[in-house]
């Protein structure tokens, strides 16, 4: 059975498409993703020369289990992987919002992880 997308997430997945089309990781700039669902967020640092994950952050791990989608959760996040890269010894990213638009959540964990020290 072939599902059909809906009207928002056709949208959204033109929009990735055009965004991934531009953006790309590579070891001194890598490339830091965000995903979100009703339920979870998740946050990746992707070399995507090597195409390796150098750090990861979700609510899926046991520190933020209990967390819930929200600019609070989303600063938590975001504090969080700017610690990992820090301990990587990543400084610069770039911001890949994978087709979402940049205010709520996602401007939350891009503020935090930028207040860590990580520049975008």
């Amino acid at each position: 059975m072939i599902k059909k997308l809906n009207d928002k997430d056709r949208k959204r997945l033109k929009r990735k498409i055009h965004i991934r089309k531009r953006v790309s990781g590579t070891a001194e700039r890598p490339r830091m993703t965000v995903s979100r669902s009703n339920c979870n967020l998740s946050v990746q640092v992707i070399d995507d020369d090597a195409g390796k994950t150098i750090a990861t952050v979700s609510t899926l791990e046991k520190d933020f289990a209990s967390l819930r989608p929200s600019t609070e959760t989303g600063k938590k996040i975001g504090e969080e992987i700017g610690r990992r890269l820090k301990e990587k010894k990543v400084s610069t990213v770039v911001f890949d919002r994978n087709g979402y638009l940049y205010h709520g959540v996602l401007k939350a964990i891009a503020d935090a992880a930028r207040s860590t020290g990580i520049d975008f």
